[in-house]
């Protein structure tokens, strides 16, 4: 394994024995508003307080990207860059619904190369590295060998702080529920995307995510034999924040189908 994807795995464990001790107590969490229909918590805050503690002690000079503190690092043109969430899924954490994880990647010029997907109810650990597969708890992973679109299992996340695309989602949604086995929207797009790395998803798309969203769960994806891309059938999604993921045969037919109804009509 390497070295680099190890301080990734200890980073991750480490946040996660923050969120397994608040989880035992939810009553007593102090829950902010950032805007509306998003939360955070000190929860998230020491989780992250940790990665970046234990990222910093083996990696003084990388920056780092994270979702509660923002850019932080000796120079933001660095060439590594850290790109952390805490904890995704903060609103099923508060909740008591058991999905949401912690996901650590590390991108090199823009690039990301090593991936870390942490899920600590159920001590699940996707890992990845560029060139080296995908892996769940130290064992290989592809994405399902399901060749159609009929077939497939397919996640979202629906709009939960802008909802300027809001009637896009639902005719996208609409559509896919007649062309599809099924659709989930479990709450935490990180999860969603290891999901799909391991066969329990065959497609994956959503619109307006962060790149802490998406980091780790793309490397695990392509790791694994799938395909990423944003609504233009390219790879900037971290940069637009809007992906589309599946299998390399369900990919294509659910892009088609999503473009079909974005073209000209996401906003930012």
């Amino acid at each position: 394994m390497h070295p680099t994807l190890n301080i990734a795995i200890k980073a991750a464990r480490r946040a996660a024995t923050v969120i397994n001790r608040a989880s035992r107590d939810l009553e007593q969490l102090r829950v902010e508003v950032k805007q509306p229909n998003d939360f955070v918590t000190e929860v998230d805050r020491a989780a992250e307080e940790a990665i970046i503690q234990t990222l910093r002690e083996a990696y003084p000079n990388h920056a780092i990207l994270a979702e509660e503190s923002g850019e932080t690092g000796p120079e933001a043109d660095t060439e590594y860059q850290w790109i952390i969430d805490p904890l995704d899924g903060t609103t099923n954490f508060i909740h008591g619904f058991p999905q949401y994880a912690i996901s650590i990647a590390l991108a090199r010029r823009g690039v990301v190369e090593q991936a870390v997907v942490y899920d600590p109810n159920r001590n699940e650990m996707f890992t990845a590295t560029k060139g080296g597969g995908a892996f769940l708890n130290e064992r290989r992973i592809r994405v399902s060998k399901r060749l159609r679109l009929q077939d497939g299992l397919i996640g979202t996340g629906f709009p939960y702080r802008q909802f300027s695309n809001v009637d896009t989602y639902l005719a996208i949604f609409k559509e896919l529920t007649q062309k599809s086995a099924g659709l989930r929207r479990t709450g935490a797009a990180a999860l969603d995307l290891a999901y799909v790395a391991a066969g329990r998803l065959d497609g994956f798309w959503e619109f307006g995510l962060s790149p802490w969203d998406m980091a780790a769960g793309s490397l695990l994806i392509s790791e694994a034999g799938g395909l990423v891309s944003d609504l233009a059938g390219e790879s900037d999604y971290l940069a637009t924040g809007n992906i589309v993921a599946g299998t390399t045969k369900v990919f294509f037919p659910l892009l088609q189908l999503v473009q079909s109804h974005t073209t000209g009509k996401i906003e930012a």
